[in-house]
């Protein structure tokens, strides 16, 4: 019988790596290189969830596995003993951990590399490590329309709306961007006292009050620690304090992929450092009362997906903002946001000073990306 071997980390085992190994041992008797605890996280700058003995029990218990092994070296070649000792007929990666090394050392020994398409069991979702890694990482809020209105120096004005969106995380979202990261990081901290929240509203409080302890100058608006917490599109209507009177959710797919499909980003770049917003403001009560209306226009034209009122829902919430606090925004930023005028129906920047530009647009836009709403 043939020897095949594949390698890998199989840290969070799923249905995804079982069906794996069950094709590779159809080629063979199957043996199994699991990386170590320390390789892990010179690869990755983590610690595996499970240590190296624990995988090695599971992955071993698994039926079509005839030996799991750690590997003894370190990098993504770290099965290198382990092949030669072995010497297997076939070596075995699915598309994720095709690598040219992984090639080159198997050339090297005379050892036949094989590629396996990704299939799931029939009838099982498609599994993987990263998308599992994913669902479990942390979310982005990103502002639509409306902000500035979860403050009382301005709602104590005029009742208002703010639109949020809970966005899935991406590996090269910038900081200092206004999609609330420093809220997240905050939630990062809260996570290690391991709080068992279940009521999304409950946890969004107590992120809220985690954040914004006393003595703190400026009170970081409730929208940022509610727009993680709460999944899909958010309409926070806040009257005379810190937290919304009312929040109204929509978790509609065709709404939420309406919407995917009809925004993109723009890097801008980070805010810099010291930048402080409210050093300028020119607050008045009929100010206050256009960026009141933005965000209920901005959500209505979301729910009855018209593109061109969301547009100008953007561009209202900009320079209605611009009015009352000219330090949110520069000349530099404008003329960016400007020069996307004639490909969209309206625009809008992530947060104050920098970020990303938000464009509502069905054409494409250079240099642009989509966002992905977490329902």
């Amino acid at each position: 019988m043939k020897k095949v071997m594949v390698s890998g980390c199989f840290d969070l085992l799923h249905s995804g790596h079982i069906a794996f190994f069950e094709t590779a041992s159809k080629y063979g008797e199957l043996y199994v290189c699991i990386g170590s605890d320390a390789n892990i996280f010179k690869l990755k700058n983590h610690a595996a969830k499970f240590n190296e003995h624990e995988r090695v029990y599971l992955v071993q218990s698994i039926k079509f596995v005839h030996q799991a092994m750690i590997s003894s070296g370190e990098g993504f070649l770290d099965f290198k003993s382990e092949l030669e000792e072995i010497n297997p007929d076939i070596f075995i990666v699915n598309e994720e951990g095709d690598r040219e090394e992984k090639r080159e050392l198997c050339k090297i020994n005379n050892v036949e590399y094989k590629v396996l398409n990704r299939i799931p069991k029939e009838g099982m979702p498609v599994r993987s490590s990263s998308s599992i890694k994913n669902d479990e990482a942390l979310p982005y809020r990103l502002c639509l329309a409306g902000g500035w209105m979860d403050q009382p120096f301005l709602n104590t004005y005029e009742p208002g709306s703010v639109v949020t969106i809970q966005i899935n995380p991406r590996n090269d979202f910038i900081n200092r961007a206004g999609l609330a990261t420093s809220t997240r990081k905050t939630w990062e901290k809260l996570i290690s006292f391991n709080p068992k929240v279940a009521d999304k509203s409950e946890l969004a409080k107590l992120l809220f009050g985690y954040e914004n302890l006393p003595g703190k100058k400026y009170i970081s608006g409730s929208q940022d620690s509610i727009g993680l917490t709460h999944p899909g599109i958010n309409r926070l209507d806040y009257d005379s304090g810190f937290w919304p009177t009312k929040i109204k959710t929509c978790l509609d797919d065709d709404i939420c992929k309406w919407l995917e499909e009809n925004i993109c980003m723009v890097k801008i770049g980070s805010r810099p450092d010291g930048y402080d917003p409210l050093l300028q403001q020119n607050i008045t009560r009929e100010k206050v009362q256009k960026l009141s209306m933005v965000g209920g226009l901005c959500y209505d034209a979301i729910m009855r997906k018209d593109l061109r009122a969301l547009g100008k829902s953007f561009t209202d919430a900009h320079d209605i903002t611009r009015e009352l606090l000219p330090l949110t925004t520069n000349s530099k930023i404008d003329s960016i946001l400007n020069s996307f005028n004639d490909h969209c129906y309206g625009r809008t920047t992530s947060g104050c000073g920098g970020g990303y530009a938000i464009i509502a647009t069905n054409k494409n836009i250079k240099d642009s990306f989509k966002i992905s709403i977490k329902r």
